[in-house]
């Protein structure tokens, strides 16, 4: 008995020195873009309910849905539902957290089929649902809550500027500018572009942890895409601010930083055999890349010929699919193993550095 007594106290001691993640206000848009990012954190979301013929409950907030688990009665009208937001296809169908739930009612898998992948199959598991109060003034908070009421519209916002995403705020960049920062507020965060953070008797370090905290007024006109929300600050104004005396400041609150990119397609596929020579390489990634860190960090060679010269080529890199494809000079040579690797350096456009990958595959005639 005092054995058991002891080891439950160990583990309640580790649970309370952990610290618990810090709750982001987000938005629909947002939770299913960016799924890995948002998996197993506690968040805030408003919309509309709708209970579905299935017994399904869908939250809408500008033409896109996300299912939340809730019991009990469901209000009327715009709605904040505080939660946990889940990627089913991160847990394994034993995942001891799934065994309070039908998972065919809850969650729409069927316990007898494949398990569904990572980003398929999301939900929201409620906490506490709430009637939410129209917002009132733009502020950080409400813009990313309300994203569709302020859109293409010009507004103020006073924040704490995050440099360049250095305290993992959100899940991704919008890769505007070589100046985007991150500006911060109580639980919320967006994205600042084409506006360098500096001003009179000011510069704030974008890739340094020193000026994180200050606080900033910037206007700009309110742009998203991809579930980022983002101030286009090209005519807008930037100066230093203090806090509102109605938001009383908090301390810097660490969370996670986005996952690092990685290659999630390839054309060639890996180990391919009778790939044409005249054949280009595509290359898709799981994040938005800094096209300019691939330069001098890709080879092409030919691992059954070591003596011949590593093969020419010049990149290209689509942003909007997050695609690199290598064109070559001349045809790969012919029943020959080539390996085109994408070796240390290459980072996404947030700076995470891309594990160091290789992809090999076999010419034909």
């Amino acid at each position: 008995m005092k054995r058991l007594l002891l080891v439950f106290l160990l583990i309640a001691s580790s649970l309370v020195a952990q610290p618990a993640t810090a709750r982001r206000a987000t938005n629909v848009a947002a939770l299913q873009a960016h799924a890995a990012y948002f998996h197993l954190r506690p968040v805030v979301v408003v919309g509309e309910l709708k209970l579905l013929d299935s017994g399904e409950i869908r939250l809408t907030s500008d033409e896109v849905s996300v299912r939340v688990v809730s019991q009990g009665n469901l209000p009327n009208g715009p709605v904040e539902v505080r939660g946990e937001f889940w990627d089913l296809g991160k847990f394994s169908a034993d995942d001891p957290r799934l065994a309070t739930y039908d998972v065919k009612r809850s969650f729409g898998i069927d316990p007898a089929g494949s398990w569904p992948r990572p980003g398929q199959v999301t939900a929201l598991i409620a906490s506490a649902i709430s009637a939410a109060p129209p917002p009132a003034a733009p502020s950080i908070r409400n813009i990313v809550l309300f994203p569709s009421r302020y859109l293409e519209q010009k507004v103020t916002v006073v924040g704490q500027f995050g440099g360049r995403n250095l305290l993992g705020d959100l899940p991704d960049a919008p890769a505007q500018s070589r100046w985007d920062f991150v500006l911060r507020s109580a639980d919320a965060a967006i994205w600042v572009t084409n506006l360098r953070p500096k001003g009179k008797d000011f510069e704030l370090a974008l890739d340094a942890r020193i000026d994180t905290g200050r606080w900033l007024e910037v206007s700009g006109t309110l742009q998203q895409g991809r579930g980022l929300q983002w101030l286009n600050a090209d005519a807008g104004t930037i100066k230093i601010t203090t806090a509102p005396k109605d938001t009383p400041e908090q301390p810097v609150i660490r969370v996670a930083g986005a996952p690092p990119p990685e290659v999630v397609f390839s054309a060639p596929t890996g180990d391919e055999t009778d790939v044409l020579p005249s054949s280009s390489v595509r290359i898709q990634f799981s994040r938005d890349m800094d096209a300019s860190t691939f330069k001098g960090r890709i080879k092409v060679s030919y691992p059954s010929a070591p003596a011949t010269p590593p093969a020419e080529f010049t990149t290209s890199y689509l942003p909007g699919t997050r695609v690199l494809e290598l064109k070559f000079a001349q045809p790969l040579l012919r029943f020959s193993s080539v390996a085109v690797e994408l070796q240390d350096g290459i980072t996404g456009t947030d700076k995470q550095a891309l594990v160091p990958w290789t992809l090999k595959f076999q010419t034909g005639s």
